[in-house]
């Protein structure tokens, strides 16, 4: 979806300990996506920001270690990447907190219910149910999208205190991902300042054609925004005020329910919390 680069950590905001190599590393694994499953050096190289000697150290290390192979000149993932992801999803509990509720909420409406957590300007998928098959954005666990863009990060934004959004708004790129899709700031400032007064965030064909959406938030016992629960559905199937008048209680129910599972695994509340 995002075609933007793949940066490394600016200058000030490492720490004294950074590892330089290591952030080399995964910067590259970030790199591959949908748009570029294989790149050659130069192209990881630019895309990375990194010299081409650089890339190749850390290319022919985390093929060494089993993470990236190539094809001729071509560099691409290998299977054992998604290890990492597998830890992350049994260690946090996924399947046993949030995956429940996904599922109910899926058998009841149909469609497909996620949720998400903030991560700098975008969200990031957690946990997905979907009974759909159409081709549209991907909206799997691990796939990451512009806040802006989303009814998930729409909520996460509304649940940024004034100064956090101010920073995100004088910050993020509001790019066109649709003919739909808000690209003014104050237009977004407004959106977001109505999910703060409602509860709850609808979009319409913001961030792909075809996806219309309900989110709330999924608030801590401080009443923090920890992450965000949706429910979604066709465009021309659904609208947003059927989405509200069907489906906003249970999904408010949903979001309740795992908020309070959640305090019962220190590791996920820690990990969402963050």
């Amino acid at each position: 979806m995002q075609e933007a680069a793949i940066m490394l950590t600016e200058d000030h905001d490492k720490p004294a300990e950074f590892v330089e190599a290591l952030a080399k590393g995964i910067a590259i694994l970030e790199s591959f996506d949908a748009s570029h499953p294989e790149m050659t050096l130069s192209e990881v190289a630019k895309r990375v920001g990194l010299s081409p000697a650089a890339a190749r150290r850390s290319l022919l290390t985390l093929q060494a270690l089993g993470y990236v192979d190539q094809t001729g000149k071509r560099f691409h993932l290998r299977p054992k990447i998604m290890t990492l992801g597998s830890a992350f999803y049994f260690s946090a509990r996924i399947e046993e907190v949030l995956q429940p509720d996904l599922r109910e909420l899926v058998e009841k409406f149909g469609d497909a219910s996620s949720a998400g957590t903030l991560d700098g300007e975008d969200v990031i998928y957690v946990a997905h149910v979907s009974v759909q098959r159409a081709r549209r954005a991907a909206a799997v666990m691990g796939a990451r999208y512009p806040a802006f863009a989303t009814s998930l990060g729409r909520v996460l934004l509304a649940g940024l205190s004034d100064e956090a959004l101010e920073r995100y708004l004088s910050k993020v790129r509001l790019t066109a991902l649709t003919s739909r899709t808000i690209t003014d700031t104050e237009a977004l400032r407004r959106e977001i300042l109505v999910v703060r007064e409602t509860g709850y965030a609808t979009t319409v064909d913001q961030l792909d054609y075809g996806i219309t959406a309900l989110a709330v938030p999924i608030r801590d016992m401080e009443g923090r925004t920890i992450a965000a629960l949706n429910t979604s559905g066709y465009t021309g199937i659904v609208t947003p005020e059927t989405l509200v008048a069907e489906r906003l209680p249970a999904l408010r129910q949903a979001a309740s329910h795992i908020a309070h599972a959640i305090t019962r695994y220190p590791v996920l509340q820690s990990i969402i919390g963050t």
